[in-house]
């Protein structure tokens, strides 16, 4: 299969003059507007700052590839005094029906620059709890918008206790419920089926309230993906299934590769097939150089004329574009060795 990473890599890069985006920009939320016929990119930011507060910034763009920001100030930002206070990051974004859903991983405090074996820790650690501030786990909340500029946000939808993020929709009602998949990252080893952090699944009524019984529904089982995996992009429905790009990170090198599902389009718990091999890794310095070195991390995918458009965070540090037809990714995984049933 040929996937095409855009010769105009990376198409979005950190801008100096804001502070809040100066260092990083990574991970977008990506969708396709038929209305105003446009690109809207909703992007994790981050200054160069010891406590790395992150935020979102807004760009769109006519043609997919050239994004123009919308504003010097993030349309999205931390409650500093609330749940999200430690950042908004790692958005996915769906339609459904007449408005627009937006998913976020965030933290009670600010992370610190991670990727530094010296950074600190910010915020407090009642010996009580809750859990989630001893550990400053990852929670995933809910925003939604009527025209994408206008964000109210819903409050979380994962358990605190999770560590939950890699969250993703689909993006419409299958018989009568919701469905989700995310990571959490508490959910492995005694106790739980699978050995590694894996990719879980469960459904809701409303979008908001979801149903504390989670499945199982994929452990990482190829070399590329031995460590752990979760959902990159939102699932989208095709003729064959739905598809659904995800990420995995391999034992041996920590390094982020990625792949894709088919699912049966009424049971998203099915998995019709699966690509056993990654097809997409970090090739160019853009993405084996940053703050995570050898990272490729799709957050995003727009199908358009044929076409699948794939955006992802490079290296931490930047925003990359990746192509590929349609037709060649079914084709793909319809492969004989790819099938799962």
């Amino acid at each position: 299969m040929k996937i095409k990473k855009s010769p105009q890599n990376p198409i979005l890069s950190p801008l100096l003059k804001n502070h809040w985006e100066s260092l990083a920009v990574l991970n977008p939320a990506v969708i396709y507007n038929e209305e105003d016929k446009l690109f809207h990119m909703f992007y994790r930011a981050a200054g160069n700052d010891e406590t790395h507060y992150i935020y979102l910034g807004y760009a769109i763009s006519k043609d997919g590839i050239h994004f123009e920001r919308q504003s010097n100030n993030p349309i999205i930002e931390p409650d500093k005094n609330g749940a999200d206070g430690g950042g908004v990051e790692d958005p996915r974004i769906v339609k459904i029906e007449d408005y627009f859903y937006l998913t976020y991983a965030s933290r009670v405090f600010a992370p610190g620059q991670y990727w530094k074996k010296d950074k600190k820790h910010y915020g407090f650690q009642p010996k009580a709890g809750p859990m989630v501030l001893n550990y400053n786990n990852t929670e995933t909340h809910l925003a939604i918008s009527k025209d994408l500029k206008n964000w109210k946000k819903l409050g979380r939808i994962t358990d605190p206790k999770d560590d939950d993020r890699d969250v993703v929709i689909f993006p419409r009602a299958i018989n009568g419920k919701f469905y989700r998949t995310s990571r959490p990252s508490a959910r492995f080893g005694k106790g739980y089926p699978c050995t590694n952090p894996s990719i879980w699944l469960t459904s809701s009524d409303d979008l908001l309230s979801w149903n504390e019984q989670l499945e199982l529904f994929y452990e990482g089982k190829e070399d590329w993906e031995s460590l752990k995996v979760g959902a990159s992009c939102p699932p989208f429905e095709t003729s064959e299934g739905w598809i659904m790009i995800y990420h995995g990170v391999s034992k041996k090198d920590k390094i982020y590769r990625v792949g894709a599902f088919l699912l049966d389009k009424n049971n998203p718990m099915k998995i019709l097939a699966r690509t056993k091999k990654s097809f997409m890794e970090p090739e160019f310095d853009y993405e084996t150089k940053g703050f995570y070195n050898g990272c490729v991390f799709p957050t995003a995918n727009v199908v358009k004329d044929g076409t699948v458009y794939i955006y992802y965070g490079c290296a931490d540090r930047f925003i990359g574009l990746a192509t590929v037809k349609l037709s060649d990714l079914i084709e793909e995984l319809k492969k004989e060795e790819n099938k799962c049933v």
